[in-house]
């Protein structure tokens, strides 16, 4: 087990951060979702606790295989998720991270946010921690991200917002901003594979220390797209995003409908032990009914299939084994 508390300074408050923090995860997960691989929402609804009073419960699974390195790539299925279950109290939360594939893997993240500069060091003082755990101060603005998700727009040493008139955050900001808010992350991983874990744990440590940045700067480089709403347009907004989301990866399956429409004709050619596969509408030889036989008055012309490459298409068909996403480095 690896137990890590990371600290992150954000120029906004913490009750501005609540709408910022809800549009920043859903147009992320959008914009990193591509056919077959991203972020698929499960769950999304109101959630009632007896400690915690009133919240919110999601679950989401998250499609990676692409973004491990080599040799994780080498020991998981091609097809694997990971699943997010997160409990959101806000200012509380918690979230777990598990594998069906690997049952001794875990993340467990408790985070709580304050308007200060990170200066509270009992935050998780009523929490079971390891007296040895690792504090992690990180700068939004100068702690560098991964070359892959670098943007201009999203440099805050450059960048300033028109709405708020914050920014640019120069050096040594965290000392002279207002007004400022710290997201506390008590951050656990278990891998408990003897030879691996400690090689694994690092790993997904650093991982989660790249998502944090690059979330906690997007959600203040959007400040300007955001600022303005109110909960329930955040909510709205989360839920058509959602559904966009889980379109784009292609979660739902294709449907086969019977029409009196004839289909068009156009198919490549495949091996001859297999039939050919359509690639326009009409109907193959292997479809046809056959001449020499009478046929039920009652029996439908064709057999209609969703064209995939239509764009107005409600319909895509999953494409698990062409995923475009380039494979991380080691």
């Amino acid at each position: 087990m690896l137990m890590k508390e990371y600290r992150i300074c954000m120029p906004l408050t913490v009750e501005e951060y609540r709408i910022g923090q809800l549009y920043m995860i859903s147009k992320h997960s959008h914009e990193q979702s591509e056919r077959g691989e991203g972020v698929e929402v499960v769950q999304n609804e109101p959630y009632e606790d007896p400690e915690h009073g009133s919240g919110q419960f999601t679950e989401k699974r998250i499609y990676l295989n692409n973004k491990l390195p080599s040799w994780a790539r080498a020991v998981v299925p091609r097809i694997f998720y990971v699943t997010e279950k997160a409990w959101n109290y806000y200012p509380y939360t918690i979230t777990e991270y598990t594998c069906s594939f690997l049952p001794k893997f875990s993340i467990h993240i408790e985070t709580k946010y304050e308007d200060n500069k990170g200066s509270n060091d009992n935050i998780f003082a009523g929490e079971p921690r390891d007296e040895e755990t690792e504090v992690c101060f990180m700068d939004i603005a100068y702690d560098e991200v991964p070359e892959r998700h670098y943007k201009e727009s999203e440099d805050l040493r450059y960048f300033k917002s028109k709405k708020t008139e914050r920014g640019l955050l120069q050096e040594g900001w965290i000392h002279t901003q207002e007004p400022i808010m710290c997201s506390y992350k008590l951050v656990t991983v278990k891998f408990e594979v003897w030879g691996l874990q400690t090689r694994v744990e690092q790993f997904v440590h650093k991982v989660i220390r790249d998502v944090l940045l690059l979330g906690h700067r997007q959600a203040f480089a959007w400040v300007d797209e955001w600022i303005d709403m109110t909960m329930e347009e955040v909510r709205e907004f989360e839920r058509a995003t959602q559904e966009a989301t889980n379109l784009k990866i292609g979660t739902f399956p294709p449907t086969i409908s019977i029409s009196e429409t004839p289909l068009a004709s156009c198919a490549r050619s495949g091996p001859n032990s297999a039939p050919s596969t359509p690639l326009s509408t009409e109907a193959p030889d292997f479809l046809s009914v056959p001449k020499e036989r009478p046929r039920k008055k009652s029996a439908p012309e064709t057999l209609t299939l969703p064209d995939p490459g239509r764009r107005d298409s409600l319909f895509k068909l999953p494409s698990f084994f062409s995923w475009n996403s380039s494979p991380q480095p080691e």
